[in-house]
């Protein structure tokens, strides 16, 4: 048995890029020009953290009524492929979990930054 490689899987399975580096912490900026600057990190081109949350949020809204109608589909007798309905099911039922172990993961460090001692 071989796998597919990883771009046969779709785009939902590929990580974008972070991008380049730029502003004060860009490695030309700071680090000499040797390609790491402090902490190794930049601040990116691309959109903020809440940008990108709220945009895999509507993500998760989409997962979550394709499966619905894809499910509803099944029921109601009219779907053509099983699995693609049952894929469309697992996907937005992963893509649920992960949020919620985010919200987990998210509240335990606002709590562990407001428990802690100065």
């Amino acid at each position: 048995m071989t796998l597919p490689p990883v771009a046969a899987l779709g785009a939902e399975w590929q990580i974008p890029g972070i991008g380049a580096p730029t502003g004060p912490t860009a490695p030309d900026a700071v680090g000499g020009g040797d390609g790491v600057g402090v902490g190794g990190v930049g601040s990116g081109t691309g959109a903020g953290f809440g940008d990108v949350l709220a945009k895999q949020i509507g993500n998760l809204t989409d997962l979550q009524e394709g499966a619905a109608s894809a499910s509803q589909s099944l029921a109601n007798g009219t779907a053509t492929d099983i699995s693609s309905v049952v894929t469309a099911v697992e996907k937005a039922q992963l893509a649920m979990q992960l949020a919620g172990q985010i919200r987990t993961k998210g509240s335990e460090a606002i709590n562990d930054i407001f428990h802690t001692q100065i």
